[in-house]
């Protein structure tokens, strides 16, 4: 993990939104070449959304999925600067950034949420943009441990994945599907990229952007539409934005690469869809809820106390144990 970190050769965090000169982000974009740096691709990646928030084809408002991993903070911050570079006036399409609390969600990761969001919605207050910063959570009769004690729900596993439903599909779509009453449709902005997998791939190539436009209609939320800005980018040039740029709400990106350092692993993702659910526990998705059940094991979760944090270790035990029972022959007998 640490070879991937630091592959921008830049622990400085050194330049910021606010040094640059307006005119920077402004002009055409320019094609990609293999020469080209990350700083000119990440001038090109935020000269695509300011040119499609301003898009006057539809002014319907966006709706930014906010893990607090990677992925979806490279997204929030190219928004961020998009909307730096507008001039107020020109400002007129309302930003969401939505977050989801499963409300069994690994504790570091939710704190590291907590902090990032706070700030966000500090710094957008500040500098007067449009941005509207929100969490999700299940209903109170759909919280994981209602079904799972209270109505007697199986422990999920890869057949039966009910969790993902449950705490992240039906509130985040939700509170689409509210802005969509009030607007007619709404556009959600994802940190979905072809390099995280050949699965994520293949569900990226397989829905096709409408014809000139860079919007891709939502196969299970009828007026909701994707937007996709980070999808060529590679895991590298991720963690090379992250590394060379401050973030636009305050500081810098230090703390999200040390909790990937500690975790030694990556993010569950924002979850729209069940033909997005299988990337949500996984081997591949490890910032997951410490209950979850569809991971053989926690790795996230023992990376974080192998890091000091050793009161998560109950967490970490009563979730092996869990496991345990699921996989006994008869249950009953182990009590």
């Amino acid at each position: 993990m640490d070879e991937i970190i630091n592959t921008s050769g830049n622990s400085g965090f050194a330049t910021s939104i606010l040094d640059l000169p307006l005119g920077f982000f402004m002009g055409e974009r320019t094609e990609t070449t293999e020469e080209e740096s990350i700083t000119e691709r990440w001038r090109d990646i935020v000269r695509g959304i300011r040119d499609e928030y301003l898009d006057p084809a539809h002014r319907f408002p966006w709706v930014v999925g906010f893990s607090g991993g990677k992925d979806s903070t490279v997204v929030a911050h190219g928004v961020f600067e998009a909307l730096l570079s507008i001039p107020p006036s020109q400002r007129t399409r309302e930003v969401h950034i939505v977050s989801n609390d499963t409300m069994v969600e690994s504790p570091l990761v939710i704190a590291h949420l907590d902090v990032v969001t706070k700030r966000i919605e500090a710094a957008a207050l500040n500098l007067n943009l449009p941005i509207t910063v929100a969490r999700t959570h299940p209903e109170p009769d759909k919280t994981f441990w209602v079904l799972l004690i209270g109505k007697g729900y199986p422990s999920p596993n890869l057949t039966m994945r009910w969790c993902t439903d449950r705490l992240k599909i039906q509130p985040t779509s939700g509170y689409i599907k509210r802005n969509i009453s009030q607007y007619g449709a709404a556009i959600v902005v994802l940190g979905v990229r072809r390099d995280e997998s050949q699965t994520r791939q293949r569900s990226i190539d397989k829905r096709q952007n409408d014809r000139g436009s860079n919007l891709t209609p939502h196969t299970d939320l009828t007026g909701a539409l994707i937007y996709r800005p980070i999808v060529n980018l590679t895991t590298d040039d991720v963690w090379e934005i992250l590394g060379s740029f401050h973030a636009p709400w305050g500081g810098n990106h230090r703390d999200l690469f040390q909790l990937y350092r500690d975790a030694e692993g990556g993010e569950c993702p924002v979850v729209l869809s069940q033909t997005e659910a299988p990337g949500c526990g996984t081997r591949n998705s490890r910032f997951g809820c410490w209950t979850c059940t569809v991971v053989e094991k926690d790795k996230s979760l023992q990376g974080f106390i192998d890091s000091g944090n050793h009161h998560f270790k109950p967490l970490l035990e009563f979730s092996d144990s869990r496991l345990a029972t699921m996989a006994a022959p008869n249950p009953r007998s182990l009590h």
